[in-house]
């Protein structure tokens, strides 16, 4: 998919309490998260996904960890 010129990607603004409730619900994560997950990985939305994805995402050592290896 390419970007249209002078077209922003999507970006949250932390600052914008009803904006931050809209992506709330659509990235399945509170204002506070998303304003933590901007703090660490700025203001775009997609970054801000991949951010909370890996953040509830268990990797393969902590897998082994669970099974006791």
């Amino acid at each position: 998919m390419t970007s249209q010129p002078g077209v922003q990607p999507d970006r949250i603004d932390p600052n914008d309490e009803q904006e931050l409730a809209r992506w709330a619900k659509k990235l399945d994560a509170t204002p506070d998260q998303l304003r933590a997950a901007v703090q660490a990985v700025g203001d775009q939305a997609a970054d801000v996904e991949m951010h909370l994805k890996g953040a509830r995402a268990s990797t393969n050592s902590d897998r082994v960890k669970e099974l006791g290896g």
